[in-house]
């Protein structure tokens, strides 16, 4: 008896040594920061990101909390921000906007170990990655569309700054739409902001009334949707699906897709494989999807749309492909496909484009 006493009294003890105490043994959870441009609202640019968080989340659980600060200016104000979050014990920040740029890498320069992934941006760090969607891609279908439904040949563009990611947009909407109709133009007004639902709104309006009757937009809010419908024109949303918006006006919308990889990042900071390795995903990653087309949208028109859309998915289709030239007539590219280094320092319009190239 004594010895099974003993024998008892010895692994009891063991274990208590062995297990490590529940405090001990669970990990932290990843402290994510998120930083956005516009409020979150409903729909658009900053909403998508919210979504792509949301989803993350669902996918981590309790591997993961969240942070969210939304409406922060480009420049300073994003800087604060980001600060904040670092000091914050967040060990990831996701700066959703193109001009966050210059902030997010004077701060990782003073967090070396907080890991940064910005939209849109040109340069990394160690501890800074910068990632990106080819929008264009959905942008050419979307002129596709445009040309084969719009009546008056005359498409409205509301844009937010002459960027290259922009310019792309609208380069690639502008071929989509003259390879269905090539009398087609595109008109474009700049915001000087990238939202303002007041202005997007005063633009699609201008537009409307310069005789387009298809409207498109790269800002953040869902004036321009709302202006369609109101108006009776047809509209390609940008960022979200928003039929409820406009149920009868919107043809399609491009759709923009982060859970993905929010999550695979995420995962990556938490397993210690994170690298500063820019990304440029596309409409076959995932990154990109067109909405269903309206119901209004004829079937054979449907149907060509969804053959484009598979032969970009499966690379045999490409935007910026052949001989392309300049609205001022300069060749850009004699043939083949052009590389991605051309296509993202792009700063020229294509035929069909009218409008300058600043605000």
């Amino acid at each position: 008896m004594l010895k099974n006493l003993a024998r008892a009294l010895l692994c009891a003890i063991l274990a208590t040594w062995l297990t490590p105490h529940a405090g001990a043994a669970e990990r932290k959870p990843l402290k994510v920061g998120f930083v956005y441009v516009s409020p979150i609202g409903d729909a658009g640019w900053t909403y998508q990101h919210d979504l792509g968080r949301r989803a993350m989340e669902k996918a981590l659980g309790d591997q993961v909390s969240t942070t969210v600060v939304e409406s922060v200016a480009e420049g300073p104000d994003a800087e604060r921000v980001m600060r904040d979050l670092a000091r914050q014990g967040n060990g990831l920040i996701f700066a959703t906007s193109f001009g966050y740029l210059e902030p997010a890498l004077r701060v990782a320069a003073e967090f070396p170990n907080v890991r940064f992934e910005q939209t849109g941006g040109y340069k990394t760090a160690p501890n800074l990655n910068t990632y990106n969607a080819r929008y264009y891609e959905g942008r050419y279908l979307a002129g596709l569309l445009a040309g084969k439904l719009s009546k008056t040949g005359v498409a409205g563009y509301v844009a937010g700054f002459p960027v290259p990611e922009v310019i792309q947009g609208i380069n690639a909407f502008a071929l989509g739409m003259r390879a269905a109709n090539p009398k087609a133009t595109v008109k474009v007004v700049w915001l000087d902001t990238w939202f303002d639902p007041a202005r997007e709104r005063d633009a699609a309006l201008t537009l409307i009334n310069q005789g387009a009757d298809v409207l498109t937009n790269h800002s953040a809010s869902t004036a321009v949707v709302q202006a369609a419908e109101e108006k009776g024109v047809g509209v390609i949303a940008y960022q979200s699906d928003m039929r409820r918006i406009a149920p009868h006006a919107q043809l399609t919308a491009i759709t923009h897709e982060w859970g993905g990889y929010y999550t695979k990042v995420a995962r990556a900071v938490i397993d210690g494989s994170w690298k500063p390795e820019p990304v440029w995903g596309g409409m076959r990653d995932g990154f990109v999807r067109l909405a269903p087309l309206n119901a209004s949208v004829p079937k054979d028109v449907a149907a060509f749309v969804a053959t484009r859309e598979a032969d970009i998915k499966a690379g045999r289709l490409h935007p910026f492909a052949g001989r392309i030239v300049d609205r001022e007539g300069r060749v850009r590219l004699q043939a083949g496909v052009m590389p991605d280094a051309q296509i993202a320092t792009m700063n020229y319009f294509v035929p069909g484009v009218v409008g300058s190239l600043a605000p």
